[in-house]
């Protein structure tokens, strides 16, 4: 991560903040005087009949008008501001590693029937979909999630992911941005009822609303005929009041029409600086290329959210009672509104949604380009293309884990089992699961914490958090049960697996345990699968003398006086001491004793 980079885009948008503060200030002061010196030219020209004061008068009143314009213009960079400073501190807190305080953890998306979600911490507190997620949307959140599937991907769409993740990761402030803005949007935005709304066909208008082009086309030349003389002087009032009766008796209607405009443009208005930032940016890669395609098809999205807002502005000035009666008596322009706005309805129903999905994969990109914005040591996947399992990490670490505390392991892993022992706390099952989810994170097209990583195609399946179900009266052991013989059917499949299984058939006795380990890792170790078991039953280690593909790795401890310490390092063959009565002591359970841990070697 480049700490220095965000901590200076910090610095400089508090600097600006202040510095808007100030001229916000001023501002405000600036145009209470002009108020004040229009009111008072008016007053005074009014009192003592001095006609130039009019003009003095007038001329304040544009300089107050303007800086109305120009206070709302640092209101609006204000709060983009704040929001900027928020993705900054959410991209600094991750990594400090304070991040588990984000809002968003994904929690609804966990799955009954998928237990990696919450085996490998993919959605949850603490979660890898905690840490990434920067979308704002329902529908950016929901293609995130999407993307974390334990079933092997088409690798050729996760590589063109890929260089739209690394795209983003090149462009940081572009992605600052874009994220601020739609932070500017409430929580989980969810434009799904909207789009329908906007994709409803409309009825086409009906014949009343030729009126628009007859009516100001008589009464325009009538007004310049009568002013000149040429005309009876009752006959352009005549189709002027005509003008605007229509248009009162037809303002219910109107009004109905008209009712979704303001609605559409309170969505929808935020995406206007969103699109044109995307529009105006030169991608490199197909992946955002892409997308600007399609925010730029046939009609510009920027340009046609431009014409929405001079839409709402023309909805909101027809409340003015003198604008509504000049424009409909000239102009019936209460018809041409409509007409534009159904017409605008029109076109947007055939590009709203695709816009929407577009903005949506960017979000996903930006979240999946977080890890590499947040974190020191990372790299992009590749992917071996053969049938057979195979699995290559250098430098591995825990993106939960963090930065600084993280301990990197390398591994290569083909066809077989592997089966690790250590002393509790040690790392075992915080190594399967990070394997298994960086395997999981490479699928999604993110990088993953790693100096090298590669993997086939392989499904993950997980045995490690298992609990009972007392509405289905099952057992934790039972539940176990249910995973492993879930791997042992998918291995009839003949195809590619990356099985995780932690403390096996913890849930029964030591020697049904071992009895039924035995036999599971005998069914998982095959051509088609890369199996990984952590167990305390140092009896599974012999299994290496019966097949030449099963082997041994473990974690070590050692001790510091009273004190025990952990590498988190994995190492080659089988381990040789226990620490549980030492755990049991330090927590008061069982006497002190002088006695050093047990070596079994001994």
């Amino acid at each position: 991560m480049n700490r220095q980079f965000y901590d200076n885009e910090r610095e400089i948008d508090l600097a600006e903040q202040k510095t808007l503060h100030k001229r916000e200030k001023q501002i405000v002061a600036a145009r209470t005087l002009t108020f004040l010196a229009a009111a008072g030219g008016f007053g005074l020209g009014w009192d003592f009949g001095v006609n130039y004061l009019y003009i003095v008068a007038a001329l304040f009143a544009m300089i107050f008008i303007r800086l109305v314009n120009f206070h709302d213009d640092i209101k609006q960079r204000k709060r983009f501001l704040k929001s900027r400073l928020a993705v900054l501190n959410s991209y600094i807190s991750r990594a400090k590693g304070t991040w588990r305080k984000r809002s968003n953890d994904g929690s609804i998306y966990l799955k009954n029937g998928r237990p990696q979600d919450v085996d490998l911490h993919i959605f949850g507190e603490g979660s890898i979909f905690q840490y990434i997620c920067a979308a704002r949307t329902k529908r950016g959140r929901d293609l995130l999630a999407e993307a974390f599937n334990p079933e092997p991907p088409d690798f050729t769409e996760v590589r063109n992911r890929q260089r739209g993740v690394a795209e983003i990761l090149q462009r940081p402030r572009l992605s600052l941005d874009l994220e601020a803005y739609a932070r500017l949007m409430p929580n989980n935005h969810d434009t799904s009822e909207l789009i329908v709304s906007v994709e409803e066909e409309l009825p086409p208008p009906g014949k009343i609303y030729l009126l628009r082009f007859i009516l100001p086309t008589l009464i325009i030349p009538a007004c310049v005929l009568t002013a000149f003389g040429f005309m009876d002087i009752y006959f352009a009032p005549a189709l002027m009041t005509f003008a605007l009766v229509t248009a009162i008796v037809a303002m219910p209607a109107i009004n109905e029409l008209l009712a979704p405009l303001k609605i559409i443009s309170k969505e929808l208005r935020l995406y206007r600086a969103i699109f044109e930032r995307l529009e105006s940016t030169n991608f490199s890669s197909n992946r955002l290329n892409a997308i600007r395609d399609i925010l730029t098809d046939e009609m510009s999205a920027t340009q046609k959210l431009q014409t929405l807002s001079l839409l709402v502005d023309a909805a909101s000035a027809r409340h003015n009672p003198i604008f509504f009666i000049i424009g409909n008596a000239l102009f019936m322009s209460d018809f041409f509104l409509v007409t534009a706005f159904m017409r605008w309805r029109v076109d947007a129903a055939n590009h709203l949604r695709t816009w929407l999905d577009a903005f949506a994969e960017v979000e996903v990109l930006i979240s999946l380009a977080s890890i590499g914005q947040t974190r020191t040591t990372y790299c992009f996947p590749t992917f071996y293309e053969e049938p057979e399992p195979h699995l290559s990490v250098e430098g591995l670490t825990s993106l939960l884990v963090a930065d600084a505390k993280g301990v990197p392991n390398d591994v290569e892993l083909r066809a077989g089992t592997t089966i690790i022992t250590g002393a509790n706390m040690s790392g075992k099952t915080t190594w399967i699961r990070t394997l298994a989810a960086a395997v999981m994170v490479a699928y999604s097209g993110a990088p993953v914490c790693a100096k090298s990583f590669a993997v086939s195609r392989l499904a993950v399946m997980t045995s490690i958090r298992v609990n009972d179900d007392l509405s289905q009266g099952v057992s934790t052991f039972y539940a176990e049960l249910l995973r492993i013989k879930s791997m042992i059917e998918y291995t009839e499949k003949n195809l590619p697996m990356l099985a995780c299984i932690d403390e096996i058939f913890k849930g029964t006795n030591v020697n049904d345990r071992v009895l039924g380990a035995k036999e599971a890792i005998r069914r998982l170790t095959n051509e088609h699968s890369i199996t990984m078991v952590t167990t305390h039953d140092f009896q599974l280690c012999d299994m290496v003398d019966e097949n030449p593909n099963i082997q041994n790795a473990h974690f070590e401890e050692h001790y510091e006086g009273d004190e025990i310490k952990f590498d988190f390092k994995l190492r080659k063959g089988r381990t040789h001491t226990t620490n549980a009565k030492y755990l049991l002591r330090l927590a008061g359970i069982l006497p002190p004793e002088d006695a050093p841990p047990k070596d079994l070697t001994a």
